[in-house]
């Protein structure tokens, strides 16, 4: 087994050394937030991460895992570093590389044996080449340092197995070394990996990433136009699941994608394009109706009512995805501060990501409207004048039509995540506008039973 340092521990990191522990390797996150550190230390995750903490506590237990804000001691004697700190997007679309630049330096000044440098941060390619010149240029001891590119592909709400059961393992080496050190480290997981230079390794992460936009924003593009023409979004992308080239995954219609990965990885990598001169015509596509669609549900509802002002309104789910108290690049962020000017008042229920937000939006009265957090549904729910679902946690998929319709003063549900059936909806009384569906009525209904072919006797 391996002594491992793993700098940063965000989504990456952490659950990068939690899952390096669970195989039976020694590792040492580092972190520079010394509060921090003393609450990992205690078994409890920063983060919100199904099934973290217990290889969190497990794994402290047993040896095999600890924290500490001391680099210089973490990094000395590794056998294998790993970079997991954060690339933020800056205000052109680019990474920002400073965190990433300050971990080289510090490893450069602090190893005292051969180390391979594994960079799984989500950086532009040809960064791991300046990465590996910047540490040698500041290399203080007389040792081999190579920097090798190990992208992560991870599903906030499901990082864990995701880790643990992974697909396959991209690996990015520029020498056989490495390469050997790298499929070592990995051997324990059992898994595919595919060993490829660093640049391809690079380009591999971000080529996944904008795939999988590109479907959610192809499909949210359909989606409107369903709506127009009468169609249903969930039957045409049932219908296309069954081709095995097109697959079932990433085909649910909604109000666009958020997070860490998506929105930050598409525009990174039309950065890139332009730097080198070319146009990425269906990457820039893909951010364009993403954007576009984050506010639908808001305009749906402005043309629908003549005003928010001095209304109740529930807003179920504040993250960008179940699963997660993560609300980077949330609907919810979009549309919450809309209301607000318009003078909502708005109960908003999240079963974890309430604090997250509170920290953006305060509790309280606001110059116009005000905003309260709660419990459960039922509490926003009650004597609403409208609602919003921005996530389809399984707290709000539980909330029944009936529901809505006992409630809500006036039962008017805008539903960002096509939770429910369009008939049961109506026939609860309920005037249920979602994506890519057009609304049903009791009237339509009469009229399909109406108009029904008799069985044939």
């Amino acid at each position: 087994m391996h002594k491992i340092a793993v700098a940063g521990t965000g989504y990456v990191g952490l659950v990068a050394g939690a899952c390096f522990s669970e195989v039976g390797h020694n590792v040492t996150c580092v972190d520079i937030d010394e509060n921090k550190v003393k609450t990992m230390k205690q078994g409890i995750s920063p983060i919100y991460e199904e099934g973290l903490e217990e290889l969190m506590q497990k794994n402290y237990a047993a040896g095999r895992i600890d924290y500490t804000t001391d680099y210089q001691t973490a990094y000395k004697d590794a056998d294998a570093i790993f970079i997991g700190v954060g690339t933020p997007e800056q205000a052109d679309g680019s990474a920002n590389l400073s965190y990433i630049a300050t971990v080289a330096r510090q490893i450069a000044e602090s190893v005292e044996k051969d180390c391979l440098v594994v960079v799984k941060s989500t950086v532009p390619v040809g960064t791991n080449d300046k990465v590996e010149q910047f540490i040698n240029d500041f290399l203080v001891n007389d040792v081999r340092v190579e920097v090798a590119s190990n992208p992560e592909f991870l599903a906030q709400g499901s990082a864990v197995k995701d880790t643990l059961q992974a697909e396959r393992i991209i690996i990015g080496t520029e020498s056989k070394w490495a390469e050997d050190v790298l499929l070592g480290l990995y051997e324990p997981f059992n898994l595919p990996i595919v060993s490829v230079n660093r640049r391809s390794a690079e380009m591999i992460k971000y080529a996944s990433n904008d795939f999988l936009a590109l479907k959610i924003s192809y499909m949210n593009d359909i989606a409107n136009l369903c709506e127009l023409i009468g169609a249903d979004v969930q039957d045409v992308a049932r219908g296309m699941s069954f081709d095995d080239r097109i697959g079932s995954k990433f085909l649910n219609a909604g109000i666009g994608y958020g997070g860490s990965c998506f929105p930050k990885d598409t525009k990174a990598l039309e950065n890139i394009a332009k730097q080198n001169g070319y146009e990425l015509k269906t990457v820039k596509a893909a951010i364009d109706v993403n954007k576009e669609q984050k506010t639908l549900l808001y305009k749906k509802a402005s043309k629908r009512l003549i005003t928010f002002n001095g209304l109740k309104v529930a807003v179920l789910g504040l993250t960008f995805k179940p699963g997660t108290d993560d609300l980077r690049e949330a609907p919810s962020l979009e549309n919450v501060p809309l209301l607000l000017e318009q003078g909502a008042d708005i109960y908003a229920y999240d079963p974890v990501g309430a604090e997250n937000f509170a920290k953006v939006h305060p509790e309280g009265p606001k110059a116009k409207g005000s905003i309260t957090y709660v419990s459960n549904a039922e509490q926003a729910l009650k004597d609403a004048h409208v609602c919003f679902v921005f996530t389809e946690w399984g707290e709000v998929k539980a909330v029944t039509p009936e529901q809505y319709g006992e409630l809500m003063r006036t039962p008017l549900v805008f539903d960002g995540r096509n939770i429910y059936d369009l008939q049961e909806m109506a026939i609860a009384g309920v005037e249920y506008h979602s994506v890519g569906r057009n609304t049903v009525t009791k009237e339509d209904i009469k009229e399909t039973k109406n108009h029904a072919v008799p069985n044939a006797r």
